[in-house]
């Protein structure tokens, strides 16, 4: 839910044409028009093969009782209200800020080349042990889809963990300026982008915006399995932990056994402690992953045994679809959103599965 007031005191002046429509309240935000529905607020945006201003009659069709646009519409049925901007992108993000500032929930960023998606859904599923969690629904990780997240932020979540995404430099700075994340994760840094960005390095650079964003009572927690990564510590203000199957690692795994599509088990370790633990979630690769959400977790006050017993029951969407396939064979489809190196995952996988390939 967004109130016109919230509105109104994020996008400062505007054009609130109140003779079109008196809703004070609208449930929700919507970019896509088919995507709308009764007493949506719909904001029309710019593309690279369509100008969401076309779109604006539909929307209303199918139920949105507000529009945010460029200008007013020539034709607007009574009782839809309309907010003029100069930049639908712009307002739609300095909404989401505005949400962001107005809740008290603790927001975690997670950035990386690879499993960035597979930790956002592991550390949303340990710390709901304990928490209301919001978390980026599928990829909406971007400049369009994070601001999304954020406007259903409600005065209920405590903890909102958010992937961000990134093609350039500055991209993910400008998603931290509207959420503001306390606590910062860099997964690992590999050649995806590689085409736009030229370099591992100029990667590095652009995935560290997320701990240059993070304040001093903030955490940093890096992958201390990755230089790059681990690079990252004097480009921070926060305090800095670290996580890995190394020995100087402040969150640890040892002893990790394969159990096939069974999943993994291994030993967690932080600040003197040991306890067993296991993920049902496939491929000895998965622990890094998990590694990182104990890290936040732990952090974050939940008591080691706690971490352990979450992580044991966690989820993945998406990751590893196991199909029968005839003859008794097994298909693992692992293609949602790939890249080369989850692809080499993959394959590793395969090769901790009895059987013939």
């Amino acid at each position: 839910m967004i109130a016109t007031s919230e509105i109104v005191e994020s996008l400062g002046s505007l054009l609130l044409d109140r003779r079109r429509g008196e809703t004070e309240r609208f449930r929700g935000v919507v970019v896509d028009s088919r995507k709308a529905g009764p007493g949506d607020l719909f904001v029309a945006l710019p593309g690279e093969r369509s100008d969401g201003h076309v779109h604006v009659p539909d929307a209303i069709a199918r139920g949105a009782r507000g529009v945010l646009v460029r200008e007013l519409p020539s034709e607007i049925e009574p009782g839809v209200a309309a907010f003029v901007v100069p930049d639908g992108l712009a307002a739609l993000q300095r909404l989401a800020a505005g949400r962001r500032d107005r809740r008290r929930a603790k927001v975690i960023g997670i950035t990386g080349s690879v499993g960035k998606t597979t930790t956002k859904e592991i550390t949303a599923a340990v710390l709901a042990d304990r928490w209301r969690v919001l978390k980026n629904e599928a990829n909406y990780n971007n400049e369009i889809g994070l601001p999304l997240t954020l406007l259903r932020l409600t005065h209920r979540h405590q903890r909102a963990v958010l992937e961000m995404g990134m093609y350039a430099q500055g991209e993910i700075r400008t998603l931290c300026e509207m959420a503001r994340p306390e606590v910062g994760v860099v997964t690992n840094i590999g050649p995806s982008h590689l085409e736009r960005l030229g370099s591992l390095e100029a990667i590095a650079a652009a995935k560290a915006e997320l701990l240059e964003s993070l304040p001093p009572q903030g955490f940093a927690v890096l992958n201390a399995d990755d230089p790059l990564v681990l690079a990252m510590a004097d480009r921070t203000r926060a305090r800095r932990v670290t996580y890995g199957t190394s020995s100087e690692a402040d969150v640890r795994a040892t002893d990790i056994v394969s159990r096939g599509l069974d999943g993994v088990s291994f030993r967690l370790s932080w600040r003197g402690d040991t306890v067993d633990c296991e993920t049902s979630l496939p491929g000895k690769h998965i622990v890094s992953n998990a590694l990182a959400a104990a890290a936040i977790a732990l952090v974050d006050g939940m008591p080691l045994p706690d971490v352990a017993a979450a992580l044991r029951r966690a989820q993945v969407p998406l990751r590893i679809q196991v199909h029968a396939a005839r003859g008794g064979g097994t298909i693992l489809d692992d293609t949602y959103n790939a890249s080369p190196t989850s692809m080499a995952a993959a394959l590793d996988l395969l090769a901790e599965i009895p059987g013939r390939r």
